[in-house]
Parts: C-alpha cells; sequence; structure tokens
C-alpha cells in the first residue's frame, strides 16, 4: 500500500503545483489532510510514513478506535459533523475541529475543552452552496457567528472550512469558493493572524479551490483510492 500512496502522492503533487503555478499561488501555502475515512488504523500510519501529518476523519467513533491503535503519531482532524453528544469525544482525540457550525456547539467544546484543560484549533463550517440538506452557517451569518465565538477561551478559531457545490460546472464550483474566500477576508481582519485556514476542496475539486484562495484540501480518494465497501 506505501508504494500506492507514494505513486498516488507524487501525482497529486503535481496537480496542486500545475494550479498553483496557473493562478499565482505558492505551493508551500496548501496543506493536505489525508481523509482516511473508512480505511483501516493502519493506513494511518503508512500515511504518515508517507509524510502525511495531517489526517483527516468524519466520524468521532471510527476515528477513536484508529486513534488509539495507533496514538498520536499526526495532527487529527474532524471534518465531519460533529452532533453535541460527540463533543466530549472529539475534543479528547482530535487536534482540529472543522465543522463549527453554531454557538451552541461552538459552546460545548469550549466547555469540554476546559475540562480536558485543553484548547482546540477550530474552523467555522460555511454552507456555500445553500443547501438546506447541507450542515454549516449560511454565508451571511458566518461573520456573525465568527464574532460569537472568538471570545471563546478553550477555543483557537483558525479559519472556515467549506463542501464545493455537487457539480460538474467548474464556474459554479469557482464561483461558490470564491464566496467562502471573500468571507475569509473579511473574518481574518476581526480575527487577527490566526485566522489563516481556508480548508476547501476535496480530490474532485480541488484545484478550483486552489484558484480560489484554498490554503487547505482534504483529500482521500486521489491519495489511497476508493474508499473500501463498508
Amino acid at each position: 500500500m506505501k508504494d500506492i500512496i507514494t505513486r498516488n502522492l507524487t501525482e497529486l503533487h503535481g496537480q496542486i503545483a500545475d494550479a498553483c503555478e496557473e493562478h499565482d499561488r505558492d505551493m508551500d501555502d496548501i496543506t493536505i489532510v489525508a481523509v482516511t475515512k473508512a480505511h483501516p488504523a493502519s493506513i494511518i500510519r503508512t500515511s504518515v510514513a508517507c509524510g502525511l501529518h495531517n489526517i483527516g476523519e468524519s466520524r468521532v467513533q471510527e476515528a477513536e478506535g484508529k486513534i488509539r491503535e495507533v496514538g498520536q503519531i499526526a495532527r487529527y482532524h474532524l471534518v465531519g459533523h460533529l452532533q453535541s453528544n460527540k463533543v466530549r469525544k472529539a475534543v479528547q482525540i482530535f487536534d482540529v475541529i472543522q465543522s463549527v457550525d453554531s454557538f451552541k456547539l461552538a459552546a460545548e467544546i469550549n466547555r469540554r475543552a476546559a475540562e480536558a484543560d485543553r484548547t482546540i484549533e477550530c474552523y467555522v463550517q460555511v454552507n456555500i452552496t445553500g443547501d438546506p440538506q447541507k450542515h454549516g452557517v449560511a454565508p451571511e451569518d458566518t461573520l456573525g457567528l465568527l464574532d460569537k465565538l472568538l471570545p471563546l477561551s478553550n477555543m483557537n478559531m483558525c479559519g472556515l472550512m467549506a463542501i464545493g457545490p455537487y457539480t460538474e460546472d467548474l464556474d459554479a464550483i469557482r464561483q461558490a469558493y470564491r464566496r467562502c474566500y471573500e468571507l475569509f477576508v473579511h473574518g481574518r481582519r476581526t480575527a487577527g493572524k490566526e485566522f489563516d485556514t481556508l480548508s476547501m476542496g476535496m480530490t474532485d475539486d480541488f484545484r478550483e479551490a486552489i484558484a480560489e484562495g484554498s490554503t487547505m484540501i482534504r483529500v482521500g480518494t486521489a491519495i489511497f483510492g476508493q474508499r473500501p465497501p463498508r
């Protein structure tokens, strides 16, 4: 599996480099979060051996077992929706929570982080598609929510996260990401220099995300291939 990951990473790095060159971006500004959802814990070890030190998981329960098995060998990101009843465990095992989408959830994260004597890096998830079936705060409410979250003492609000629209229309994808980038710029003026991460782009659309200012891409399939059936 290491050979496959190494080969796929070489190709991915080439694609990132091409996108950065085309859109006048610095490749060093792009962080890869390797999403290991549905893959075995051994994939995390192999990923780290291949130089991937940011690992993404979507489900708290699944991630807990894997992290317990392999240990704190990477920086772990929760990239999926977080339910309030899973916050205590999420705060214990993750370094970054990318899916904060309400003050109620944030207050619970802050409370549990204080209990654990931790400060958690967090991003506001923006529903840039406006799809009511998707998680995230509405774009027009994003900056207002951010203002409410900044005083929470056991959370560092460090950026925004967004999932692009499921479409083959590249202009529509870029337009959605462009709107999120504009929110990010405004948020940085309020939140300060620590607000430095814009997590946008996955396997199918990271090039468009890089074009519109993404600093972090969340990639699974392009690195590991198709997820194994559950």
